[in-house]
């Protein structure tokens, strides 16, 4: 199995704070791999450094065999690469589809508004294309009654749902996911992991996918997680290996301590 993502003493500096400690890992093509950790630990910093959003203060970071150092994040994504983040920030006075249809390369109009709806009406066998794969990405998802809704009647589940669509369109062969269920209900959040593993396991894409709730995501099926605690790996395994990994769950008890004494 070839690498598609290789991060190498990455290290990440804000002054004399310290937020990721030399980590290295790599991720290869096809994997569903978790990164998880404390809150606080470097998980999205770590994101944000692999996507060109923050400039890392050493080490190396390698998509698809190509050095993504000082690449800027739309020369990244043309390596291949599509990420999310924590928050949506979805265009609300458009409908799911026409959120779907803006995000291609190559796409030119007088307004983000009026690009998406001249898609709908496809005038050419590349906006057809578009269009299809719009709602190919729905059925992917298992949202197609959603094509119409305006995104700001959507709940905080469905818009998820929707930021995934949207950073599929692109076809990326590397999907990196910051906490796509956090704030979701129970059942939607496993109904979204489990299209991500159907996904992986049906076109081969590799998902990379931020999550802090460690009970949750050890259910779900990912085929490895990366453990980070202040700012560095703690360890990588199956989510066996790291059920049962003492060190991982006093990183776990020790963070909860930390919280409740400042609750109170």
């Amino acid at each position: 199995m070839s690498n598609v993502l290789e991060v190498s003493g990455l290290r990440k500096e804000f002054g004399g704070l310290v937020a990721v400690r030399d980590v290295s890992f790599t991720v290869g093509k096809g994997e569903f791999v978790g990164l998880i950790g404390p809150n606080g630990c470097g998980k999205s910093t770590t994101f944000n450094c692999i996507s060109g959003l923050l400039e890392k203060t050493s080490g190396s970071v390698e998509i698809f065999g190509e050095d993504a150092s000082g690449l800027r994040p739309d020369q990244i994504q043309n390596l291949g690469m599509t990420r999310t983040f924590q928050h949506t920030n979805l265009w609300r006075e458009m409908t799911v589809i026409e959120n779907l249809l803006v995000p291609p390369r190559g796409q030119f109009g007088s307004s983000i508004r009026e690009l998406a709806r001249s898609l709908l009406l496809p005038k050419n066998q590349a906006e057809q294309g578009r269009l299809s794969r719009a709602f190919e990405v729905l059925d992917q998802l298992e949202v197609p009654h959603m094509a119409h809704n305006l995104t700001s009647e959507l709940s905080g589940g469905q818009s998820k749902l929707v930021d995934i669509g949207r950073s599929m369109m692109g076809e990326p062969r590397l999907l990196l996911l910051d906490e796509p269920v956090a704030g979701v209900a129970g059942p939607l959040a496993m109904k979204i992991f489990n299209n991500l593993r159907k996904i992986v396991d049906e076109t081969g894409i590799t998902i990379l996918i931020i999550e802090h709730n460690m009970d949750f995501i050890l259910r779900q099926g990912v085929d490895r997680i990366i453990v980070m605690n202040e700012g560095r790996v703690l360890m990588q395994g199956t989510p066996d290996e790291v059920r049962n990994n003492r060190a991982v769950i006093e990183a776990y008890l020790g963070a909860a301590g930390e919280s409740e004494g400042e609750e109170e």
